[in-house]
């Protein structure tokens, strides 16, 4: 099967995590199905998939089921399946270094210390690997990042992301997905801004 795009949302599989803010990549990848009216209907490679046509692209939308620290496994064994270019893969992930919500898309670049990304880079041998990564801020007052990506997200955050964030990050795979040049989707993409918000 010849695919346009491989686009692959992390999280942790099972109901304890769904609404954690380390699933935020896999509730994005899911909004985008929504929208185009694609189900996660098939398994392959370790992770579930949601297969068709997105802004009249052939894509596959993947979210690994290995748990987020191994997600390369998954990832790897799909870019080789599908045979995909580099160019043609899209990891979206949370991030503590961004403020809640903002979007940041990178067409390289170190993991920064985020094991589901770190796993794929070692998978692949390569830190060029296009990403989107969501904010989901550090902790109010300090604190571990683990404990706080952990833990779902508080009803105010719940609110914006699902009326604003996610419709957002969709918007970006999609702008990935069609514009020609990685710099100007770059800009369109970054300059998103969540509306503002007070954190719990």
């Amino acid at each position: 099967m010849t695919i346009d795009a491989l686009i692959v949302g992390l999280g942790n599989p099972g109901t304890q995590y769904e609404r954690t803010r380390h699933n935020v990549g896999w509730m994005a990848t899911a909004a985008l199905a929504a929208r185009h009216g694609l189900r996660f209907s098939s398994k392959r490679m370790q992770a579930e998939l949601a297969t068709g046509t997105v802004a009249g692209k052939s894509v596959v939308i993947a979210q690994p089921q290995t748990f987020m620290n191994d997600s390369g496994k998954s990832v790897g064994h799909l870019v080789r399946w599908y045979k995909v270019p580099l160019t043609a893969l899209l990891v979206v992930y949370d991030d503590v270094d961004i403020s809640f919500g903002a979007l940041r898309l990178r067409p390289s670049g170190s993991h920064a210390g985020h094991k589901g990304l770190g796993d794929i880079v070692q998978q692949l041998g390569t830190n060029a690997i296009p990403r989107l990564r969501i904010g989901v801020g550090r902790p109010i007052g300090g604190g571990e990042a683990l404990g706080h990506v952990l833990k779902p997200f508080a009803l105010p955050e719940r609110t914006v992301l699902t009326s604003d964030i996610l419709p957002a990050a969709a918007d970006a795979i999609e702008a990935w997905l069609t514009t020609a040049d990685f710099d100007t989707a770059m800009q369109h993409v970054n300059g998103y801004r969540p509306p503002v918000m007070e954190r719990p």
